[in-house]
């Protein structure tokens, strides 16, 4: 069942961000995760990366999905008077079929849902976009992506994580790197022009090769926030995605 939303004037148009939106443009973005940030500071953590970020990735966890409380949808809602990069909000909880439609009415751009625990792939992606957000779907590392295939074209987005989801700062799994592959290539196969975001360990040392397996959009935690400059740092992640892209 879904949770009765607040009153709204109207409809939200579907949000279009020129920076990520255009299709002159070859996709290598970067979103933060503000997970690694000190979440005391959150709103200086987003002006940190503002001028080079594509996306502020926000993490969502109940305590519940996952071992781990952190966001709500009130977070989100406050980061939005203090940026303007879109949100990226990953939501790693229980019942998104109830709650995620709030993360797209409090200011989200995107709005990613659980495989494992969205149980309406009708109705929820379509209250989501209704909102005006896009909507994406996520896969733990231990979860086939092949049964989701023919219910994709109703997403914008397909995440593979690329570590257990729950905690911040853990080592990438490598034996993620052919599961991103494939998606890829069945992405292109059935020509779905959905964005493929890798999250979990992406960093200098693996984002090459997230990039040579078909990823698009990755989220990067520690890369990012624990350097010393946040905004030189997302420019390297993105060069190094760029190169390994287009090889060149």
């Amino acid at each position: 069942m879904f949770v009765t939303l607040r009153p709204v004037a109207a409809r939200r148009p579907r949000l279009v961000d020129p920076r990520i939106d255009s299709a002159a443009v070859a996709r290598t973005f970067i979103a933060p995760s503000i997970l690694s940030a000190d979440f005391a500071r959150l709103a200086d953590a987003a002006r940190a990366v503002e001028g080079n970020a594509d996306q502020l990735h926000v993490d969502v966890m109940d305590y519940h999905f996952v071992p781990n409380l952190t966001f709500g949808a009130g977070t989100v809602e406050a980061l939005r008077k203090y940026t303007s990069l879109p949100l990226d909000c990953h939501l790693m909880i229980e019942d998104p079929d109830r709650w995620a439609p709030l993360y797209a009415e409090a200011g989200a751009y995107s709005v990613t849902v659980h495989a494992e625990a969205v149980h309406d792939l009708v109705r929820t992606p379509k209250a989501i976009r209704s909102l005006g957000a896009r909507v994406g779907l996520a896969v733990r590392p231990g979860t086939p992506f092949e049964q989701y295939e023919s219910i994709l074209d109703r997403f914008d987005m397909f995440l593979v994580m690329t570590v257990e989801p729950g905690f911040g700062g853990q080592s990438f799994l490598y034996d993620m790197l052919p599961k991103v592959k494939a998606v890829r290539q069945m992405l292109d196969r059935r020509g779905l022009a959905l964005w493929l975001q890798v999250d979990g360990g992406v960093n200098e040392d693996t984002i090459e090769q997230c990039a040579e397996a078909g990823a698009d959009v990755f989220v990067a935690g520690s890369a990012v926030y624990g350097a010393d400059d946040p905004g030189a740092a997302i420019e390297a992640l993105r060069e190094q995605a760029r190169r390994a892209r287009t090889g060149g």
